[in-house]
């Protein structure tokens, strides 16, 4: 079937062009080839469709006859192979994404109305969680995570620079207590803890090669980071947050940071999807799905997704985590 509809579409060209020369151009191949396939196809129909001369091309009865039915059913595959590319150059259809809520306020929102409107037929379904989670036993088309909690068969493409938590307190919460100077010290105060899927997070720090993790105490555990700054804006006790969060209420000074030289820089957040041997379903639909997927996440990183950092082949190896995966 594959040969006679390439015959075919041959056939038409030289009929409509008139000439072999000029056909055999407009298709890339040699005017040899170019009659082999000709003469293939009047030996398949036992007619004559072209009657040649050294100087002219031009279809006989049978050829125009031919060639009149032809031109709209050809058109009507241009027309529909046209329609399948234009799919792929603009991104269509339902994007699954599953973050932390700490993801979706830093990295997402910033760059919704962007995405929005460069791909408005793309439909963002994102779901916030507290720990890590299987993209694809979740059905989930990508995520938005730490680097350093991505699994290694992952494709993963950053999304931020290197990022760094911050210990904060208030100046009221302070001001009847002293200032940790190190991290034991936290055991001496009331601490807004952070609950994730696995348990309460234990906070961990490091300083050169040597690592502490304290597991702190206080009044209040809560899923969400944001409520964690507001706890401790209100003076509820020490709080961890991401340096960008609570960057402003400590450039106003309603949040005191502490421990600084103990909390390095962390890889960041990464968008991370699985390769086309991890899609689900079956066989047959994979390799379409896969290439939309690509075709998708791709529209996501070139439009205001990414702050102009290279993407990567794979993420950062993961260090060996001593508490649970943060939000």
């Amino acid at each position: 079937m594959t040969n006679e509809l390439n015959e075919l579409a041959t056939f038409a060209i030289v009929a409509s062009e008139r000439s072999f020369t000029r056909a055999a151009i407009k298709l890339g191949v040699s005017q040899s080839a170019l009659s082999h396939t000709i003469r293939r196809l009047e030996q398949r129909l036992e007619l004559q469709l072209l009657a040649r001369t050294t100087k002219s091309v031009a279809p006989t009865a049978a050829g125009a006859a031919l060639l009149e039915d032809l031109s709209p059913a050809l058109e009507q595959i241009r027309h529909a192979l046209d329609k399948a590319r234009s799919v792929r150059q603009r991104p269509e259809g339902r994007l699954r994404i599953v973050m932390s809520r700490s993801a979706a306020v830093m990295v997402l929102l910033p760059r919704l109305r962007a995405f929005a409107e460069s791909y408005p037929d793309i439909v963002l379904d994102v779901v916030t969680v507290t720990g890590p989670v299987d993209l694809v036993a979740g059905e989930f088309d990508a995520g938005i995570q730490l680097g350093e909690y991505i699994q290694k068969d992952m494709i993963a493409v950053r999304l931020t620079p290197e990022l760094r938590l911050a210990v904060v307190g208030s100046p009221s919460y302070f001001a009847s207590r002293s200032i940790p100077k190190k991290p034991k010290d936290l055991n001496d105060h009331r601490c807004v803890t952070l609950r994730l899927a696995g348990g309460p997070y234990r906070w961990e720090f490091q300083q050169g090669r040597k690592s502490v993790t304290i597991n702190v105490n206080g009044p209040l555990i809560i899923d969400d980071t944001h409520l964690v700054i507001q706890a401790a804006l209100a003076g509820v006790g020490v709080g961890l947050a991401y340096e960008e969060q609570v960057a402003e209420y400590v450039a106003k000074r309603r949040l005191i940071r502490v421990l600084e030289d103990w909390t390095p820089p962390i890889p960041g957040f990464f968008m991370y999807y699985p390769s086309r041997r991890h899609q689900p379903g079956d066989a047959v639909c994979a390799g379409e799905r896969a290439a939309i997927l690509r075709t998708k996440v791709g529209a996501m990183i070139q439009r205001g997704m990414t702050r102009e950092v290279r993407p990567l082949a794979e993420p950062p190896c993961r260090r060996p985590s001593r508490g649970s995966a943060r939000s």
